[in-house]
């Protein structure tokens, strides 16, 4: 998912067109990605949600062997999209298994962990995509997105067998996709997520970029520097359980919005590289302390059809990533790119207070619901 963001420059370059251009392969991931949600969620729920993951993992090879192969820019745009149709079933369907095998009041901490696995792969996906690109070449790192896609899809695959699916929610995958818009508690969430992928993917997505132009670093080391923004989520996934109980889902939001401002102005504004792996950190810890709270709460959206919640949840959050990226890629060939990240933290800062005000109800009562 974030191996392109440090290869937009090396993309840049070799099929010689703008960053801005370039990033049109994170745009159709995204998009795809957010779309192809609303197909797997019912079939999840209907046919299992670990048999589907497996799968995706499995359809995900041929996405990065045609990356592999790409010969222009618009193939590997293509293969990016399949890469984004396929992979669409993997991470929201894990999180809806979490929901459905582990108690409310324990899912935060899971979620975490599940996070936290994610947040491997991001670190692994911004750092090693530079660090390969600079020693061999931007295509060695699709080949080895592919065995790993391999070698895990088989693997679950063994493992999903056992997986009982529910015999009835996946069979009404529409009814309940609008069953679940018709709730108002459900559109706000899904309104408010839609606005944190915009700001927060959007910025993300330019941080190595942003650092090359403006410091002159070198691929791998761009690379390693945004991966400090999942090290800031892994933070968060050692904590969470604590100050979930000191200071509650509206304390997390309030937390995160704050550190995700600081975090995205000084990098936008602070024209020293020796602050910006702290100042990833500090965003990257608060972003997942914001979308965790998120994610969270959208996992009640719909119990009895969970599958399709979560894949709505990661629809909205990846279709205004795709738009985020869009904003940001004319930005940065337009304007300026540091306005990327200054209008990002403002804007979270922004919507961090609004969710909080929300949850501090939630809090109050101290319902799960």
């Amino acid at each position: 998912m974030r191996a392109c963001d440090t290869l937009l420059p090396a993309l840049a370059a070799e099929f010689s067109v703008t960053v801005g251009q370039a990033a049109r392969v994170i745009f159709v991931f995204a998009v795809a990605y957010g779309v192809f949600q609303l197909g797997f969620g019912p079939l999840g729920d209907r046919y299992g949600k670990l048999r589907i993951i497996a799968l995706c993992a499995l359809a995900c090879v041929i996405g990065n062997a045609g990356a592999f192969f790409a010969s222009s820019l618009d193939w590997l745009v293509a293969a990016r999209t399949v890469s984004g149709a396929f992979a669409a079933g993997i991470f929201p369907l894990a999180m809806a298994w979490l929901g459905d095998n582990v108690p409310y009041d324990q899912r935060q901490v899971a979620l975490a962990r599940l996070v936290s696995a994610g947040v491997t792969g991001m670190l692994a996906g911004q750092w090693l995509s530079g660090l390969i690109a600079e020693w061999i070449g931007w295509r060695p790192v699709f080949a080895l997105i592919a065995v790993v896609f391999l070698a895990a899809g088989g693997l679950l695959l063994r493992t999903a067998r056992g997986d009982a699916p529910p015999t009835t929610a996946g069979r009404k995958g529409r009814p309940a996709m609008l069953g679940i818009l018709a709730l108002p508690r459900a559109r706000w969430l899904l309104a408010v997520t839609t606005i944190e992928g915009a700001f927060a993917f959007g910025a993300i997505a330019f941080v190595p970029s942003l650092l090359q132009g403006h410091h002159a670093v070198s691929l791998s080391m761009a690379g390693g520097i945004a991966a400090c923004y999942g090290v800031g989520g892994f933070l968060y996934t050692r904590v969470a359980g604590r100050l979930l109980r000191r200071i509650g889902e509206s304390g997390l939001a309030r937390l995160g919005g704050v550190l995700l401002c600081v975090g995205y102005l000084s990098l936008a504004y602070v024209p020293v590289l020796a602050w910006a792996p702290a100042a990833c950190v500090l965003a990257g810890f608060g972003f997942y302390c914001l979308h965790n709270t998120l994610q969270t709460n959208a996992t009640q959206m719909a119990p009895s059809a969970r599958g399709v919640a979560m894949s709505l949840f990661a629809c909205v959050l990846f279709l205004g990533q795709s738009v985020g990226v869009l904003a940001g890629a004319w930005i940065a060939d337009h304007l300026a790119d540091s306005l990327i990240f200054a209008t990002a933290g403002v804007g979270l800062l922004a919507l961090s207070l609004v969710a909080a005000r929300r949850f501090q109800t939630r809090d109050n009562r101290g319902t799960s619901t």
